[in-house]
């Protein structure tokens, strides 16, 4: 059975999951302004480097919110 409300500490862990993940979308952005005219192969890897390390925030700020009881269904239109 879930809790109907959730506990302080799945608030926080929310808070910082989401805190990471704007970071993560942060670091993308000002590569994204730094990126040169024709990129270079290191240019690819850490833009690679930087979605995976944002993706992965996405994921556990989305695992934080549904612990936190904020299950929302798909976001695709039916």
């Amino acid at each position: 059975m879930t809790d109907l409300y959730p506990t302080a500490d799945d608030r926080e862990t929310l808070r910082e999951a989401a805190a990471a993940h704007t970071a993560a979308s942060r670091d993308v952005e000002a590569f994204l302004r730094r990126l040169p005219v024709v990129p270079e192969s290191a240019d690819i890897t850490e833009y690679a480097t930087l979605l995976s390390r944002e993706e992965r925030a996405r994921g556990e700020r989305q695992a934080a919110a549904d612990a936190a009881g904020l299950q929302i269904g798909s976001m695709e239109p039916e």
